[in-house]
């Protein structure tokens, strides 16, 4: 099971109106969608890095 660690941030109201909408559209929480832009955002720029 992965352990998982609180943190806070802020975020644009519009941007986090947004992506609530989306997290029901998509039918997944905040939390998953957060994690998933983290894990891509991570990815490109591992790849951006490594050229």
């Amino acid at each position: 099971m992965d352990r998982k660690k609180v943190f806070s941030t802020r975020i644009n109201e519009e941007r986090l109106k947004e992506l609530k909408h989306l997290a029901v559209d998509v039918d997944k929480s905040l939390g998953a969608l957060l994690e998933e832009a983290i894990a891509d955002l991570v990815k490109k720029y591992r790849t951006t890095l490594k050229r």
